[in-house]
């Protein structure tokens, strides 16, 4: 019986080593492992992965292909869906999306989808295979993307298959969004996949401007009116960091993970040669559970500082992906659970010297179901600590919004949609933007709906 196989465990870098490096943890599976795996998979006439999936890749067939052998035929597969695999297979939350569903798991282990998935998109890459070219005939229409994270990319993407001239606008001076200034090189390495996914798109005729600020530098009507762009997607993320508005946030050594990450991933600001350092400190605190937190408190660690993660509901609340968690504890991050910071402590010269907390007790659950967090009354205590990392999740910036006669928000910022289309004739958004800070697929999934409407749209 195919599922009476364990699944098979993906090697790794040693947790003391890997601590020191910024290499990329997992190895992934070799061909012999893949093959084995995807024995496991029981072939479902009804997949609830497929269903699972936010951008509905075909599981069961390519994992069948993998199976067979046929690594060229599974990521045709792959392909026809998603734009990203080898980034997908890798930052994915397969465990609460496709994993979460495969029957396998009921009793047992599911099917390592994810590790299948990055092995098909890493042999692609190696042997220099490309996505077929489905270019349709051109139309001559000009579509306008704005923000080349996760919904950028795959809508271009969508939308150059369907004949269009796509250009991406991006802001920073590298393209990828959070894929490159906010994931860390040891989870998603920049040169070996980002990069080359994304000129897999240039290779699609799709084009990209960087530096370009929509919103300052040109505006939406000026790529309208002017520019003779036919329809605009606005996929700009969520890229304001929140803070805890405790006393002594702005000592000096106080870092929003946004800031930390993109210093750390856009800039290289880990490397002696940077024009950017960041500030190496002894002991940090990161303030937060979610990926971003284990993502900052990892790259604090590599870059020498002992760390201690702070968050105010107990582990089992914890919202970073189990594999986060896992890899933090073994490579020796400290965590404080049922804390919360309640005052940032500075020295002389106004830089932080210490954290003072108060110890939490779970009470009744709040609307998202998850039990509220209560203090303990009288239970101070100070975590010693030269810089805090804050990741609290971020919101909406209004840049777009402010300069874009009668785009609607909601109160929280984010664009209002209906099918991702805008209030705005001609201009649709997905992502982050539209649903608040959320993973990598999910905007994708956001980003090709969009291209479908915009299609329909400009058919219309």
């Amino acid at each position: 019986m195919a599922n009476k196989i364990d699944r098979v465990p993906v090697r790794e870098q040693d947790p003391k080593v890997r601590a020191t490096n910024f290499e990329e943890v997992c190895y992934g599976y070799n061909a012999q492992e893949a093959q084995l795996e995807a024995s496991r998979c029981l072939g479902c006439k009804k997949p609830r992965c497929v269903d699972a999936c936010p951008v509905g890749i075909k599981i069961p067939v390519f994992i069948h292909q993998v199976l067979e052998g046929d690594f060229r035929a599974a990521f045709g597969t792959i392909s026809e869906d998603s734009s990203l695999p080898a980034i997908c297979g890798r930052v994915c939350p397969q465990e609460t999306q496709c994993e979460g569903s495969c029957i396998l798991g009921v009793k047992g282990q599911p099917v390592s989808i994810g590790k299948l998935e990055r092995f098909v998109a890493d042999y692609a890459r190696e042997q220099g295979e490309k996505a077929e070219d489905c270019h349709k005939q051109s139309s001559g229409a000009k579509v306008a993307i704005v923000g080349s994270g996760p919904a950028g990319l795959a809508c271009a993407s969508d939308l150059a298959k369907l004949g269009y001239d796509v250009t991406i606008f991006e802001s920073l001076h590298k393209a990828g969004g959070v894929l490159t200034y906010g994931i860390p090189e040891f989870r998603l390495p920049k040169k070996a996949v980002v990069e080359k996914e994304i000129q897999n798109l240039l290779d699609m005729g799709i084009k990209i401007e960087t530096d370009v600020f929509v919103g300052r530098t040109v505006t939406i009507d000026d790529l309208m009116d002017k520019e003779g762009f036919k329809a605009v997607f606005v996929g700009t993320g969520a890229g304001l960091p929140l803070f805890l508005g405790i006393p002594g946030e702005n000592l000096n050594g106080v870092f929003s993970a946004n800031e930390y990450l993109t210093r750390n991933n856009l800039m290289q600001a880990f490397s002696k040669d940077s024009d950017t350092p960041i500030f190496q400190a002894k002991k940090v605190c990161v303030v937060g559970g979610g990926n971003v937190a284990m993502d900052a408190a990892r790259t604090a660690l590599r870059l020498g500082s002992e760390v201690t993660i702070v968050y105010r509901r107990s582990e089992k609340e914890l919202p970073a992906r189990a594999e986060e968690v896992h890899h933090a504890k073994e490579e020796g991050i400290n965590f404080q659970l049922l804390t919360n910071p309640v005052e940032v402590l500075g020295d002389e010269n106004g830089w932080v010297r210490g954290i003072r907390c108060i110890r939490m007790e779970l009470g009744e659950p709040d609307e998202s179901g998850r039990r509220s967090p209560v203090p303990v009354e009288g239970s101070e205590f100070d975590i010693e600590a030269d810089a805090l990392i804050v990741a609290l999740g971020t919101k909406i910036n209004r840049l777009i919004a402010d300069t874009t006669p009668g785009l609607e928000t909601d109160r929280k910022g984010r664009l209002v949609t209906t099918e991702t289309a805008t209030s705005r004739k001609g201009v649709f958004a997905g992502g982050d933007v539209v649903t608040g800070a959320a993973t990598v697929i999910l905007a994708m999934g956001e980003g090709r709906k969009a291209a479908k409407a915009i299609h329909e749209y400009l058919k219309g």
